[in-house]
């Protein structure tokens, strides 16, 4: 029987490579985003789709309910802004960033739990980098998956022995996302230089969607069930926490 796995931003860069890579692996997946980004970056055959607005708590629930349960459910959603000191951010902006990062995925994971209790599921958040290595001009984004962080150690003493819930925080991913464009807000918000990215890596290359996907199925997968309210750390070593 095909265990089921929802990702939550299933639409966005990530989320795509991580839907082929379970489908390939006998997955039953459903992609849970925006009809705009659904539409703009069409999900891989074989997945269903369910719309999603984190800023629409009715239509969350609605949405949720109408999962069956689920083996695995992975936070892929989120966006950032323009890079700007903190200084000059406005409110609306750090709300609108919280909002689609932490609040929502707080939401949506609220919702899911029973779903994910009878099958002894599994959660995935993806966190980032910058909850750790503090970065100038990303200040909301920073503090949202710092909390993100912190959801998921709490969360993960709170469900266990029923749920593992664990984070993958990878460094910077050359993707529409990081520009701002997966979904709500528009491209090319952010000047990253990711040749810069690749020589500051031991490694000597900037991450790749696909480099996340490996570590998010083994966290969902029975290979760790001893773990956690763990984070693994994807960045090529460009910082150890």
């Amino acid at each position: 029987m095909k265990k089921s796995l929802a990702i939550l931003g299933g639409a966005g860069a990530i989320g795509r490579a991580l839907t082929k890579a379970a489908l390939s692996e006998n997955w039953h997946v459903t992609v849970l985003d925006l009809r705009k980004t659904v539409d703009t970056y069409p999900v891989p055959e074989g997945a269903d789709v369910k719309y999603i607005d984190l800023f629409d708590e009715q239509l969350m629930a609605s949405t949720v309910e109408a999962l069956g349960n689920l083996n695995g459910f992975v936070n892929a959603a989120g966006f950032t802004s323009s890079m700007k000191p903190i200084q000059n951010i406005e409110l609306d902006e750090i709300n609108e960033v919280i909002q689609g990062n932490l609040v929502g995925a707080f939401t949506v994971t609220k919702l899911i739990l029973p779903k994910l209790k009878a099958k002894q599921g599994a959660i995935v958040n993806i966190a980032s980098g910058l909850a750790q290595y503090a970065r100038p001009n990303f200040g909301p984004y920073a503090a949202a998956k710092a909390g993100l962080i912190s959801l998921t150690k709490t969360l993960a003493l709170e469900v266990a022995p029923d749920v593992r819930v664990n984070a993958v925080a990878p460094s910077a991913i050359d993707t529409d996302f990081i520009r701002g464009g997966a979904g709500r807000n528009k491209a090319d918000q952010l000047d990253i230089d990711f040749n810069m990215v690749a020589e500051m890596t031991p490694l000597k290359r900037a991450a790749t969607p696909e480099d996340v996907v490996g570590p998010i199925l083994f966290l969902l997968s029975d290979a760790s069930q001893y773990m956690t309210g763990q984070v693994l750390w994807v960045n090529g070593g460009s910082y150890m926490p």
